[in-house]
């Protein structure tokens, strides 16, 4: 049945080839807008090095205080995560580390700007970064303020062009001189967490005034023991938020809860609620769905459109089945099927077209150190997109013409 589903397909798609042609246009120009957003999605939120294990992690990107009258918003500051987050339950590992910021190195006369970020030593045990050369500075390092360093392959590219290795080697940053221990490979920019050009220790800092701040420029990133772990991580540090009596009388709360990655970037969205501690990601992913909905719809809408008027042309043909007694069930299968497979195609083309636009993107350098590609995740969403396109565009023109009096069908249609 399905065979003689797919060559009636193909025959039908060859007698009209304008109507054809739209259709694919549609499905295929929907699709690539889609799966160039999924690929990227994917790259920043998947997990990968050096966040593969996502699914156990839990960080503080912002915080944000409340009072009466006026409200700020930041980074938190070094105190607040060592005197609060260092004996969370549950936690495997947990690691503060600074923003990233520009600094500036010399060679020669070429000023060669660069992102640094100072960590302590658990950066390397809760990020699995692929080193290429050396390895990581350790604890002993940040407790004993080693000007010690460790860089991305680009950054080595940059500031040692054409040296086979970077070990060993000094360079100057933010106007100190650091000893190269370690190289790893480029952190894509969109991966801002863990992403930076140099990573250095904590304590190098040129002033040890952090140390005593609530509100600064640091985050933090607790690696949970198992899932099972996340919310009583979650649940004890906004406990502990919820006690702390704030320095500024200003301010009366402050919240900087533990939270995936995904409800991090839903608490920068305009539907959420930043001055809960509770989890956002819902809002987002509402949101994002409303979008994609009415993205989808227009072109939804022009398809039913096109085969409405594509099957109109065949009311003969349903017709003559239905005359001779073809359920209504089997022709409506025979026109979603058809359908189906026509978006299909339009999806293949799609998926080619994600292909060519992605690899431009790459080469492109449009986001630093970024590979995005169309992997088994995306290849995935692709297939049941439009699946779920073919489907839906074509329930409703197959279950109308379906429906048809044979009488209506043999005049050519029903009478407008």
């Amino acid at each position: 049945m399905l065979t003689h589903y797919l060559t009636m397909t193909i025959a039908v798609l060859k007698r009209r080839p304008f109507y054809t042609a739209i259709s694919l246009f549609g499905i295929s120009f929907t699709l690539l807008v889609l799966m160039v957003f999924v690929a990227m999605a994917d790259h920043a939120l998947a997990p990968m090095a050096p966040e593969s294990r996502q699914d156990r992690m839990l960080g503080v990107q912002s915080a944000r205080m409340f009072g009466p009258e006026s409200a700020w918003s930041s980074n938190a500051g070094y105190m607040l995560f060592d005197k609060y987050a260092r004996t969370l339950p549950g936690v495997e590992a947990l690691t503060i580390f600074s923003s990233f910021q520009s600094v500036a190195t010399y060679l020669g006369d070429q000023r060669i700007t660069s992102q640094m970020k100072r960590t302590d030593g658990n950066f390397w045990r809760v990020f699995d970064f692929t080193f290429i050369e050396g390895g990581p500075y350790g604890q002993a390092d940040v407790d004993e303020a080693r000007f010690v360093a460790v860089i991305t392959r680009a950054t080595r590219e940059r500031l040692f062009p054409g040296a086979a290795s970077a070990l060993g080697k000094t360079f100057e940053a933010d106007g100190q001189s650091f000893r190269i221990v370690g190289v790893v490979e480029n952190v894509p920019d969109i991966r801002y967490v863990p992403f930076s050009d140099i990573f250095a220790p904590i304590t190098t800092a040129k002033t040890d005034a952090y140390k005593r701040d609530i509100m600064g420029d640091f985050q933090a990133v607790a690696l949970a023991r198992t899932r099972d772990d996340l919310p009583i991580i979650r649940e004890e540090f906004n406990a502990r938020l919820s006690r702390l009596e704030l320095p500024d009388k200003a301010y009366k709360t402050l919240v900087a809860p533990f939270e995936t990655k995904y409800d991090a970037i839903a608490r920068e969205s305009p539907l959420a609620d930043r001055s809960s501690p509770d989890r956002q990601g819902s809002k987002l992913t509402v949101f994002l769905a409303i979008l994609a909905l009415v993205f989808v719809t227009l072109p939804t809408v022009n398809l039913v459109n096109v085969n409405i008027s594509r099957i109109l042309e065949r009311a003969s043909e349903i017709g003559v089945r239905k005359a001779f007694g073809a359920p209504t069930r089997q022709l409506i299968a025979q026109f979603v099927v058809e359908n189906v497979i026509l978006t299909l195609l339009g999806g293949a083309i799609g998926l080619v077209l994600s292909g060519l636009v992605l690899r431009a993107m790459n080469q492109s350098g449009f986001i630093a150190h970024s590979a995005f590609t169309i992997n088994a995740r995306v290849f995935a969403y692709a297939v049941l997109i439009a699946f779920a396109f073919g489907v839906i565009s074509g329930v409703y023109p197959a279950w109308r013409m379906a429906r048809l009096h044979p009488v209506e069908a043999l005049k050519g249609g029903p009478s407008r």
